[in-house]
């Protein structure tokens, strides 16, 4: 990455893709985070054509991804700057720092374009137009393989589309476009004596089908809170069957597993996730793959906060050993929740660990990138050949 901005108030680093990254400092770093991430989803939904539009958010790191609006402008009259903080007004935002250095030119549409919006305010009249209906297409492949070495296989995935009244389950493959409808995808992967772990897997992602029509477009209108407390309560209620089983019935006793789950709606995924599980999202154009969820294991932490190396992490011997999970002896749990936002051209890998006890993150992002018709499947074998001590799933959903 390249360094393009380093203060007392944020650190700005231009990706080799081309997106922006943005850490903030200081003591009220929330805060600024906060107001920026507020705003530029306002004028996303507004369709301002002339700000970056937010990528990522992550409150725990306080960093934002965007997309890059271009180089700063050295010199500009007063006038055109004036008048391009003024045509943000009519946008229903006032910029509240309208100076020369948070104005870019991007040079692929010849456009002047504003940035920084961490001192902006969304004005108090401003109109809340709901954003017109996106529609993006979905083809996803999926495969289960039990290993070379385990006799049964304990990891489960699905997909289903679903409305506000019904909820439909999909095919190991296909395609569909959003819009009338949402898509969700989950892999889990169980754990217990004898069939418990295929049951608990089984479980994980039937549940899904009971709650989710119920949370359509009421909740998707809502914004990233109200889908975040969704998938909190889907966890926690999958979570209370597991134990409530594990507790009633002795082939059930310790039965657990992990969930990663993405709900599709048009231009946003919302992802939730407990265990080691994995959601990787590619990109369109990047070549670097990230792993949208952190793994609920001491060696997922070292390797988050950078203290070993993916082939340390691969190789460290208690790198199963799980923290959280759900079922099993867990009072209580709290899932990884968050959202990104999609776009033609992106991936999503959802995987159990016994894709990436085969598969680097390199591997892996070369192996999307391919034009592949059915990429779970060579992904699966691929790794069961490289490995295959454990049940592998993969699930692969392209945005067209």
């Amino acid at each position: 990455m390249l360094k393009i901005k380093d203060t007392l108030r944020a650190t700005v680093n231009l990706t080799f893709d081309g997106r922006v990254v943005k850490v903030y400092h200081g003591p009220d770093a929330l805060a600024r985070f906060a107001s920026e991430v507020r705003v530029l989803r306002y004028l996303e939904m507004r369709d301002c054509p002339f700000v970056p539009r937010l990528l990522d958010a992550d409150a725990e790191k306080v960093r934002i991804i965007t997309t890059n609006c271009g180089s700063r402008v050295e010199h500009l009259d007063a006038a055109r700057t004036k008048e391009l903080f003024a045509e943000l007004e009519k946008f229903g935002v006032r910029h509240d720092d309208p100076d020369i250095r948070n104005v870019t030119y991007r040079p692929k549409d010849g456009r002047f374009c504003l940035i920084d919006f961490e001192f902006a305010a969304i004005l108090p009249d401003a109109p809340m137009k709901p954003r017109p209906e996106i529609s993006n297409t979905l083809t996803w492949s999926g495969l289960s393989d039990v290993g070379r070495v385990r006799q049964n296989n304990e990891d489960s995935f699905v997909g289903m589309r679903f409305d506000a009244h019904e909820i439909h389950r999909l095919g190991k493959h296909g395609d569909a476009t959003t819009g009338a409808a949402n898509f969700v995808f989950a892999v889990s992967d169980g754990m217990g004596g004898a069939k418990a772990g295929e049951f608990a897997s089984n479980i994980a992602v039937e549940k899904i089908t009971t709650l989710l029509p119920k949370s359509f477009r009421k909740n998707t209108a809502g914004g990233d809170d109200a889908v975040a407390k969704v998938l909190t309560k889907l966890f926690r209620e999958i979570h209370g069957q597991l134990v409530y089983l594990g507790n009633s019935y002795d082939e059930c006793h310790g039965m657990e597993a992990t969930m990663s789950l993405c709900w599709f709606s048009p231009g946003r995924v919302f992802f939730g996730h407990v265990g080691d599980s994995r959601i990787y999202h590619l990109p369109a154009g990047a070549a670097e793959i990230k792993q949208l969820t952190q793994d609920d294991t001491h060696v997922g932490w070292l390797l988050h906060h950078g203290q070993i190396t993916e082939y340390e992490a691969r190789t460290h011997p208690r790198r199963n050993v799980l923290q959280k999970s759900l079922g099993g002896g867990n009072q209580f749990v709290d899932p990884q929740v968050g959202a990104v936002a999609c776009e033609s051209g992106d991936i999503f890998l959802l995987c159990t660990d016994g894709l990436t006890e085969g598969l680097f993150n390199g591997h892996l992002a070369e192996m999307l990138q391919a034009k592949d018709q059915n990429i779970a499947r060579t992904l699966v074998e691929t790794a069961v050949k490289n490995d295959g001590r454990d049940n592998t799933t993969a699930l692969v959903i392209q945005v067209v």
